[in-house]
């Protein structure tokens, strides 16, 4: 039996993510595919390399840091996520990767990437995160639109890609799994609105098929969240989602919040953790 494993972003509201990720290593709950979006990608990638503890750890002690995201990153590198603090710094000094346990893992981790040429998602194996197109594809899917600056990989841009597939559903249903579980970030009932089309189209009008997937935006996550609530009650799928409201910022720097968002994450799970074997037993 294989099963997949659904990462929806959300900047860092992808704390609860990483509690549930620290969970699932916890327990020992094994999946043999993620899709990563955005802070699902940045975070999950963590279950490959087996950190646990990793993802809050970093952000506890470096979200203080004005090199690490925020105003001054964003004035001083045209990024809020500093880019050589983030993929360089962080991952190679200050709290590393065990890239040979990542390599070492038998999961298939994607994370997603939105290609402003095409407007379309890509999902992109990152197999071994030891080679520049690799760390650059995890940079772009974390690269929130217009605080940014595109990623330029092999002649094409990329963005975020929660832009174009911010929950992956669909995707996942097309590989070979038997299994779903799928992580959302915002709680139950929630749906997105439409964003600024004439901002949209301000930044990036040399980017037409872009700007289309951003005014869509709202109308392609709300069509997955329908699929996931179908699934879910098919009992096709297995959803993990916040509890309650935790008001966090997408550049949360109240630790005490980050912490909470976290714990979220793992109270949850562990509250579902026996319906969740049970489904994996099925």
């Amino acid at each position: 039996m294989k099963v997949g494993l659904v990462l929806e972003g959300g900047a860092m509201r992808g704390l609860y993510t990483a509690g549930v990720i620290d969970t699932f290593l916890k327990e020992k709950i094994e999946v043999d595919k993620i899709i990563g979006v955005s802070a699902g990608a940045l975070f999950g990638m963590n279950y490959k390399s087996k950190q646990q503890g990793r993802v809050l750890r970093y952000n506890k002690a470096y979200v203080g840091n004005k090199n690490y995201m925020g105003v001054y990153s964003f004035l001083k590198t045209g990024n809020v996520m500093n880019e050589e603090f983030c993929f360089e710094r962080l991952i190679d000094d200050l709290d590393p990767i065990d890239y040979k346990t990542y390599q070492e893992s038998k999961v298939d981790f994607y994370a997603v990437v939105t290609n402003l040429q095409t407007g379309k998602a890509e999902y992109k194996l990152l197999d071994t995160l030891d080679n520049y197109d690799e760390i650059e594809y995890l940079r772009a899917s974390g690269s929130m639109p217009f605080v940014s600056h595109t990623i330029q990989i092999n002649g094409n841009d990329y963005l975020d890609g929660g832009c174009s597939d911010s929950i992956p559903i669909e995707k996942m249903l097309e590989m070979d799994v038997d299994k779903i579980i799928v992580v959302l970030t915002r709680p139950l009932h929630y749906r997105k609105k439409p964003s600024n089309k004439h901002l949209n189209k301000l930044f990036y009008r040399h980017y037409p098929h872009f700007v289309e997937t951003l005014n869509n935006r709202y109308l392609n996550y709300n069509h997955s969240l329908d699929l996931i609530t179908k699934l879910e009650k098919e009992k096709k799928i297995f959803v993990l989602r916040p509890s309650q409201l935790i008001p966090i910022g997408r550049l949360e720097k109240d630790k005490e919040v980050i912490q909470q968002m976290y714990d979220l994450g793992v109270s949850d799970c562990n509250n579902q953790l026996k319906n969740l074997k049970k489904y994996l037993r099925g």
